[in-house]
């Protein structure tokens, strides 16, 4: 049997997108899985920042 070229589930990287535009030190990433079928553009979801004590949006980097 031949393994498939593109998997559907990849692995992305989410970043905090207020954290980047404050320019404070540091980074807030996260893991997650996305179904590249089903959710084709770029992934955002609300995640807590540890470094700003709050929940922030996370978007999906390359």
């Amino acid at each position: 049997m031949a393994k498939k070229n593109k998997e559907a589930r990849v692995q992305v990287i989410l970043e905090c997108t207020e954290h980047k535009n404050s320019g404070m030190p540091g980074t807030s990433r996260y893991i997650s899985m996305k179904n590249r079928k089903n959710t084709p553009d770029r992934l955002e979801l609300k995640k807590y920042n540890s470094i700003l004590k709050k929940v922030t949006v996370h978007r999906e980097i390359k």
